[in-house]
C-alpha cells in the first residue's frame, strides 16, 4: 500500500521514506527548466537563456494564487485524512477540482494577453523581450495541464502517497528531454520549440496521473459538480491568504529580478543560470516542507500534538544535514555548473560568484520551509502570509536593493543572504510563541 498513516509509527523513518520521492519529484520538475535551459543556452545563446529566466519568474508570479490554493488543499485534505473522514475527503476534493479549473483558465488567459506588458514593467532588457514573450504565451496556453498534474500530486501526498506522483512526473521529464532537441533544432522552432516541448510534456503528465489515480482508485474523485457552500467557504478562508502568500513571495522574486535586470544582460544571464543551480540546493528543504505539512496535518486532524512538534524537530535536523552538504558541493563546483548553461565569460563569472557567496545562507532559508510547513498544516495561513510579507518586503527586497547599491552586482547575494538569516529567526519566534496551534478549520456539528 503506497499510502501512509502518519499518526503512528516511527516519525524519522516515515519522514525519510515519504520525503525522498518528493525530493526526486521536485528534482524532475526542476529539470523541465533545466533541460530547456541547457538546449536554449547552448543553441540559442545567453540572451535567450535570460529570457527564459525572466519568463519563469513571471509565470510563477501570475499563477501564484492557484499555487496557494494547492497548498490549502494539502492542509485540508491531510487533516480530513487524519480525522478518517472519507465523506469530507470526497466533498473537498470535488470543490478543489471545480475552483482550480476555473481559476487556472482565467489566469492563463490573463497571462497570455498581458505577457509583453508584464515583461516591460520588469525592465526586461529589450533584446530579450521577443523570446520572453513567445515563451510566456505558449506556457500560459498549457497552464491547465501544469496545475492539473500538480494538484493530483498534492492530493496523493495529503493521503500519504509520495511515490505515485514520481511516476507521472518522471514520464513527463523523459518526454520533455526527447522533444526539446527535436522541436528546437530538428524542426527549427527555436524558442517556440522549447515552450511547446514543455507544455506537451505537462499535458502527458496530467493525463497519465489522472489515469493512475482513477484506475487504481487512489483517491475518492468523482465527476465534478457544484460544490457545497461550507466547502467553498473553508477553501477560500485558507486559499485566499495562502494564495496571497505565494503572490507576496513571487512578487518579491520579481522585485529582486528588477534589481538584477538593472545591471544588464550579462548579469541577467549569469543570474538565470545560477537560479537553475541554487533551485536544486533548495529541493530538500522544499520537499521536507511539503512532507511535514502532510505529516503534521494528519496528526493535527487526529489531535496528536506531541507528534506534531516531533515532526518539526526531525524536519529541521534532517534538512540541515542534507543542505549543508549540498552547499559545500555548490561552492566547489559553481563555475563548472554555470558553464553548463552559458559560455559568455562575464556571465559565467557573475553566476559563479553569486552561488559561492550565497550557498551557505540557504540552510537558514530552509528553516522557514520546515517551520512554516508545520504552521501551515494547522491552517494558520494568514499568519504565514504576514511572515512572508516580513521576509520578502521588509527584509529581502530592501536588503538586496541596498546591498546592490553599496557593493554593485556582488551585493545581490549579500543582501539576500542577510535576509535569509533574519527571516529564519522571525519564523522560529512565531513557531515557538505564536498561537497557530489553536486554529480550528472544521466546525463540529
Amino acid at each position: 500500500m503506497s499510502q501512509q498513516d502518519f499518526t503512528e509509527g516511527s516519525i524519522l523513518k516515515q519522514m525519510m521514506v515519504f520525503s525522498i520521492p518528493i525530493i526526486l519529484t521536485n528534482l524532475l520538475q526542476v529539470s523541465y527548466q533545466f533541460v530547456d535551459s541547457l538546449w536554449v543556452g547552448n543553441l540559442l545563446g545567453a540572451n535567450a537563456l535570460g529570457a527564459i529566466a525572466v519568463s519563469g519568474t513571471v509565470i510563477f508570479t501570475v499563477l501564484s494564487f492557484i499555487i496557494g490554493i494547492n497548498n490549502a488543499a494539502l492542509t485540508i485534505l491531510s487533516q480530513q485524512k487524519g480525522k478518517d473522514n472519507d465523506d469530507g475527503l470526497r466533498r473537498y476534493l470535488n470543490a478543489f477540482v471545480v475552483l482550480l479549473t476555473l481559476m487556472s483558465i482565467t489566469m492563463g488567459a490573463a497571462g497570455y494577453l498581458f505577457a509583453e506588458q508584464i515583461l516591460r514593467f520588469l525592465q526586461t532588457p529589450e533584446v530579450m523581450i521577443p523570446d520572453a514573450v513567445i515563451y510566456l504565451k505558449i506556457n500560459f496556453l498549457g497552464i491547465l495541464f501544469l496545475f492539473g498534474y500538480n494538484f493530483i500530486g498534492t492530493v496523493l501526498r495529503s493521503l500519504g502517497d509520495s511515490r505515485t506522483p514520481l511516476k507521472f512526473v518522471f514520464a513527463a521529464v523523459i518526454l520533455n528531454s526527447v522533444l526539446d532537441p527535436i522541436f528546437i533544432k530538428t524542426l527549427d522552432l527555436g524558442m517556440h520549440g522549447a515552450a511547446y516541448a514543455t507544455i506537451v510534456s505537462q499535458g502527458a503528465a496530467f493525463l497519465y496521473g489522472l489515469f493512475l489515480i482513477l484506475k487504481k482508485d487512489l483517491a475518492p474523485f468523482s465527476f465534478p459538480k457544484l460544490p457545497g457552500r461550507q466547502e467553498v467557504k473553508t477553501i477560500l478562508e485558507l486559499g485566499i491568504p495562502s494564495g496571497l502568500q505565494m503572490a507576496v513571495i513571487s512578487a518579491g522574486v520579481m522585485a529582486i529580478m528588477s534589481v538584477v535586470n538593472s545591471f544588464g544582460s550579462d548579469v541577467v544571464a549569469g543570474f538565470g543560470a545560477a537560479q537553475r543551480l541554487d533551485s536544486i540546493i533548495m529541493l530538500p528543504a522544499m520537499a521536507l516542507g511539503t512532507a511535514v505539512n502532510s505529516m503534521a496535518g494528519q496528526n493535527i486532524g487526529a489531535s496528536q500534538w506531541n507528534r506534531v512538534h516531533k515532526i518539526a524537530r526531525y524536519g529541521v535536523l534532517f534538512m540541515l544535514s542534507i543542505m549543508l552538504t549540498l552547499s559545500l558541493i555548490i561552492v566547489l563546483f559553481a563555475e563548472y555548473g554555470i558553464s553548463l548553461f552559458i559560455s559568455d565569460k562575464q556571465a559565467v563569472n557573475f553566476g559563479s560568484q553569486y552561488l559561492q557567496a550565497i550557498a551557505f545562507f540557504y540552510p537558514f532559508l530552509g528553516l522557514n520551509f520546515i517551520l512554516n510547513g508545520v504552521v501551515r498544516a494547522a491552517g494558520a495561513m494568514f499568519q504565514i502570509l504576514v511572515l512572508n510579507i516580513i521576509s520578502f518586503w521588509v527584509l529581502r527586497y530592501p536588503l538586496t536593493f541596498l546591498f546592490a547599491k553599496l557593493f554593485g552586482d556582488a551585493g545581490i547575494a549579500y543582501g539576500m543572504g542577510a535576509s535569509f538569516i533574519v527571516s529564519s529567526i522571525v519564523a522560529y519566534l512565531y513557531y515557538r510563541y505564536g498561537k497557530w496551534d489553536q486554529k480550528e478549520l472544521f466546525a463540529e456539528k
